[in-house]
């Protein structure tokens, strides 16, 4: 019976249950992207030579781990499971908005066989406008302080009194056509 139902041709990748992480993540990204950068990407046009790999920022944000990881090819903003209330197991490839205090911010998930399921957000890529690692660390470090960073409320709306003063639209348009109000 369940020949005749017709299947997606593209299904999503199954979802890997991403292991709650208890440590800083910082020292195992820097080595596994370090071993990514000496053994599949040295050579390739798009990186930058003058970058190394670092992980930067690392800190626990609703139980989660929210940080910066600067390569010779990417400078992204990752979050990986703390076991907090930010993480959410979704498949590799898809989107998905978070709330951060500077307001929404899309990730992607992804899922590597050495680190596990991770999702990003790309600030920087390619990199190669980047003069050098201290350019980087400091783009990590604004791109931080920009995430937890609350937005600065509107400005208020001008008195009612101010803005009846001014001419209505019509009236406006009048007087520039040299017409009476």
């Amino acid at each position: 019976m369940s020949e005749g139902i017709r299947q997606p041709a593209m299904a999503p990748p199954p979802v890997r249950i991403a292991e709650a992480r208890a440590d800083d993540p910082s020292a195992f990204l820097n080595e596994h992207f370090l071993r990514v950068w000496q053994t599949q990407m040295h050579d390739l046009p798009f990186v930058n030579p003058a970058l190394q790999v670092e992980a930067i920022g690392f800190v626990r944000y609703s139980g989660d781990w929210l940080g910066v990881v600067v390569t010779p090819w990417f400078l992204n903003l990752f979050l990986l499971n703390g076991g907090g209330t930010l993480w959410g197991n979704i498949p590799a490839g898809q989107r998905r908005y978070l709330e951060l205090p500077c307001g929404a911010l899309q990730f992607i998930a992804d899922d590597d066989p050495v680190i596990g399921p991770y999702q990003y957000c790309p600030l920087i890529a390619p990199v190669t406008g980047i003069a050098n690692m201290s350019a980087a660390r400091q783009a990590a470090l604004d791109a931080l302080r920009s995430a937890f960073a609350i937005p600065a409320k509107a400005a208020e709306p001008a008195p009612a009194a101010a803005a009846a003063s001014e001419p209505p639209r019509r009236g406006f348009l009048r007087r520039l056509t040299g017409r009476r109000p």
